[in-house]
Parts: structure tokens; C-alpha cells; sequence
């Protein structure tokens, strides 16, 4: 980890310190607020500061997910612009485990507020009406054909499975991008999350 990126870590872990009592939006910084509402995403700083809250935690599910199944990417972010939040900048690897990484935004906004789909029924139903997220929809159907073939329910389960025990991890990451008003580099992201990656993603 270069001195800079060390600087960074030690900025954003004395800051979830200090703020280790306050929800989530009540720590979103001013920047992301300010670049949302001043660009037109969002039409107040109220829903500025809740969807910046939802961006987090998506990314941070992405960041997350790929920690776990050995993938690398350059960077995570939750500035919004062009067609998309925030985004999980250049991942790299996860093999036939790459749906994970594809699904884990739409499962980490779930798991923030334990709002997953429980019958088959609504799972299937809700699996349907994903289309429009960025890519992720079409990248987790691509992806998950060498291990479920067509069965996306199946692949979906899989990444609860995968990501449930990992929230904690989710909700720290999603934390300090909301504190940060910058881009989180990979060795951060990483450490902040506590997932080291193996020395053979270095």
C-alpha cells in the first residue's frame, strides 16, 4: 500500500470512529449530496442523501463480492453520472464465480435492509423485472451458465448464501464510501472491508 493510500485509510478509519453512532445517512458527506442535487440526480438534498445511501451499499456489494471470490479491480466509487451511481471500476477475474460480483449490488441493497425475496415465487418474479441496472442483469445471466446454466434463482440463492455472512463487511466498505468524497482505491477498499486479497491478486 503506497503512503498515500495509507493517508487515505487512516482518514476514513478515524472518521467511522468518530461517527460510529450515526445511521448511515445521517454520515453521507456534504460533497455527494451537493454533486447529486447540483447535477440534477436528485431533486433535494433529502432524496440526494437516501439514494447516495443506496449507491454505497450497492457498490460496496460489488467490492465485497469480488474481495471474496478472488477478483481484482482498480477502484470504487459513488459518483453519479452519465447512466450510473457509482460504479466498481475495472474488476478483473472471478471465473465461473463472476455472477456473484454481477449480482452482489442488487443483493447488498437487500441486505441493508433485509428486504430479500423469501418464496420462490418472488424471487422468480422479481428475477424477471431485472433488466435496467447498469449491465449487471445481462453480465449475471452471462455468467452464471458454467455452474447453473439457465437456472437464475439458483445462482441468485447462491450469492445470498455467498454475501449474507459477509454484511458486516458490506456495511463497513458502504460507510466509508459515504465519508469519503473521493474514489476508494483497491488496497483501501480492501483493507477498510478487512478482505485481504490473496498475495496472488497483488
Amino acid at each position: 500500500m503506497t503512503p498515500a493510500n495509507r493517508r487515505t485509510l487512516a482518514a476514513i478509519e478515524s472518521e467511522l470512529g468518530r461517527l460510529i453512532r450515526y445511521d448511515d445517512e445521517s454520515i453521507v458527506h456534504d460533497a455527494w449530496i451537493r454533486q447529486r442535487y447540483e447535477q440534477g440526480f436528485a431533486a433535494s438534498y433529502a432524496p440526494a442523501r437516501s439514494e447516495t445511501v443506496r449507491t454505497a451499499w450497492h457498490e460496496a456489494g460489488h467490492a465485497v463480492a469480488a474481495l471474496s471470490v478472488g477478483a481484482r479491480f482498480s477502484s470504487a466509487s459513488i459518483r453519479a453520472g452519465g447512466s450510473t451511481s457509482g460504479r466498481v471500476h475495472s474488476i478483473q477475474g472471478g471465473g465461473e464465480l463472476s455472477f456473484v460480483i454481477d449480482a452482489a449490488g442488487q443483493v447488498a441493497e437487500r441486505l441493508r435492509n433485509w428486504t430479500l425475496p423469501e418464496s420462490d415465487q418472488e424471487l422468480r418474479t422479481w428475477l424477471a423485472s431485472w433488466r435496467a441496472d447498469g449491465g449487471d442483469a445481462r453480465r449475471f445471466r452471462a455468467g452464471l451458465r458454467d455452474r447453473f446454466g439457465d437456472d437464475e434463482a439458483a445462482a441468485w440463492r447462491f450469492t445470498v448464501q455467498t454475501l449474507t455472512p459477509l454484511r458486516l463487511q458490506i456495511r463497513q466498505l458502504a460507510r466509508a464510501l459515504l465519508v469519503h468524497p473521493g474514489y476508494l482505491p483497491y488496497e483501501v477498499a480492501a483493507a477498510v472491508a478487512g478482505l485481504q486479497p490473496p498475495l496472488s491478486c497483488w
